[in-house]
């Protein structure tokens, strides 16, 4: 244990909501090989540990390349469903009791893969999970920004015909080039429609993208944003009306948006009142789940009891989940021991 502060256990054992995560970003080597097996498809790399080694990249576009690469071992239903069952399962371990999974269609539906079949085999597992862990979740249809906004927006349309799974949109892959301005018209119908509404801005982008994403984008939460801390006037208008960052620390350290985990703004913005929550991002390619950010963080900032219940209540806070959800989950952060 470093700093003399919580231990491993401690942190992995705290209650705490994740609300950004990329359900295609689980997929570990060893379940690329399965899928890539099960569905007849030859992968680039000759085993698990050649194509784990892959995992080392030092940019978001390298990343996003490997990312879609295997990506392509998704096929049906059910891979949807056991990569999401691993998922929880991991996440569960350490500490989260309620999920909010990004998934991106417009990569699957483009492969030919039925938008049904990836929202119920995500759901599927988050069913499963309910029933055998008391874990709770839901889903968020991120638009891939890099793609024509009308592919948005029949992402949307298709999106709209499952209410009973998606609760809100998103915005991911690559930032820089792709402001949240373009998606307007596309965000509009979906919060029309009653939809929630998040955005990643921030991360490669300047806090420009972030203003767009709270002003043009209606963005209830803020994906990354810790380019934020830049601009103390945005800090200040965050932490004023309550805007909640998904903070990803150790996927910020692997594609240099903050090369030294010790550097990183987490905790400043915290001491300026912003509400910030520690997420895991795409953890499979990052090397670390929702539990094990948590311990990054003590070992490269320090990290007190008050901090870490703190950003776990603001996870909660910060979610989609019902009131009730809230309060029960909230109770259980408050008897946590560490």
């Amino acid at each position: 244990m470093t700093n003399g502060a919580l231990t491993d256990e401690a942190l992995l054992a705290l209650p705490k909501a994740e609300l950004h995560l990329h359900i295609e970003g689980t997929l570990e080597p060893e379940l690329a090989f399965e899928l890539a097996a099960r569905n007849g498809i030859e992968l680039p790399y000759a085993s698990v540990d050649e194509l784990a080694a892959q995992y080392d990249f030092d940019d978001l576009q390298s990343f996003l390349d490997l990312y879609y690469a295997t990506m392509a071992v998704l096929r049906t239903r059910d891979d949807f469903a056991e990569l999401t069952r691993r998922y929880l399962r991991r996440a569960h371990a350490q500490g989260v009791r309620h999920a909010e999974l990004f998934f991106d269609p417009q990569a699957h539906t483009a492969r030919g893969v039925a938008f049904n079949d990836v929202v119920d085999g995500i759901g599927d597992a988050l069913d499963e999970a309910e029933r055998e862990l008391g874990m709770t979740g839901a889903l968020i249809l991120c638009f891939l920004r890099d793609q024509p906004v009308a592919s948005a927006e029949e992402a949307l349309t298709a999106g709209l015909a499952r209410r009973d799974r998606i609760v809100a949109v998103g915005l991911d892959s690559a930032e820089v080039g792709y402001p949240p301005s373009l998606f307007e018209a596309v965000y509009a119908r979906a919060r029309a429609s009653g939809l929630h509404a998040v955005a990643h801005a921030g991360e490669e982008g300047p806090p420009a993208y972030v203003y767009e994403a709270l002003d043009l984008l209606g963005a209830e939460r803020i994906d990354h944003g810790i380019r934020s801390i830049e601009d103390p006037e945005l800090v200040a208008r965050l932490a004023r009306e309550g805007i909640p960052l998904t903070v990803c620390p150790l996927s910020n350290v692997r594609l240099q948006a903050t090369p030294d985990l010790r550097d990183h703004p987490l905790l400043r913005l915290d001491d300026a009142g912003v509400r910030v929550t520690v997420n895991s991002d795409d953890p499979a390619y990052f090397g670390g789940y929702a539990g094990q950010n948590f311990a990054a963080v003590r070992d490269a900032l320090g990290l007190t009891e008050d901090q870490a219940r703190r950003f776990a209540r603001t996870s909660i806070e910060a979610s989609f989940a019902s009131r009730e959800r809230k309060d029960a989950l909230l109770a259980e952060v408050e008897g946590w021991q560490p």
